[in-house]
C-alpha cells in the first residue's frame, strides 16, 4: 500500500505558517498541516552563526504531490532557501492513512 509523506518546513512566524498551511489544505495538496510554534533554530548562514525564532510546519500528503507541495511552499516563502524535507512514513492507522489519501485525491485530477 502507498504510504503518506510528511513534508517538514519552517516559517519565521505563526501568521506566515498558518497562511501557507491553509492554502495547502484548501488546494487539496495536503490533508492536514501541523504548526508548532516556539522553535529556536541555530544555523550557519553565509558564514555566520545565526539564531532565529521559527515555527515548524509538518504537511501530511501523498508521494505524488510532494513536488507540488514543495513548489507551493517555495513560491510564497519569505526565506531565500526554505527548509523543505520529505519524510517517508511506515506503519500507522490505516483509517488515518486512508483519510490523507481521500483528502488529497482531487489534487491529482487535471485542473478544468
Amino acid at each position: 500500500m502507498e504510504r503518506p509523506v510528511l513534508v517538514y518546513t519552517t516559517y519565521p512566524s505563526l501568521v506566515e505558517a498558518e497562511r501557507a498551511g491553509r492554502s495547502l489544505v484548501e488546494s487539496g495538496l495536503a490533508a492536514c498541516v501541523n504548526i508548532l510554534p516556539g522553535m529556536v533554530s541555530i544555523y550557519r548562514w553565509k558564514g555566520a552563526i545565526e539564531r532565529a525564532d521559527e515555527v515548524v510546519m509538518i504537511v501530511k500528503t501523498r508521494p505524488a504531490l510532494t513536488g507540488r507541495v514543495a513548489e507551493a511552499v517555495k513560491a510564497s516563502h519569505p526565506y531565500e532557501v526554505p527548509a523543505v524535507l520529505f519524510l517517508e512514513t511506515t506503519g500507522g492507522a490505516e483509517s488515518f492513512v486512508e483519510w490523507i489519501f481521500a483528502e488529497t485525491e482531487a489534487a491529482l485530477r487535471p485542473a478544468k
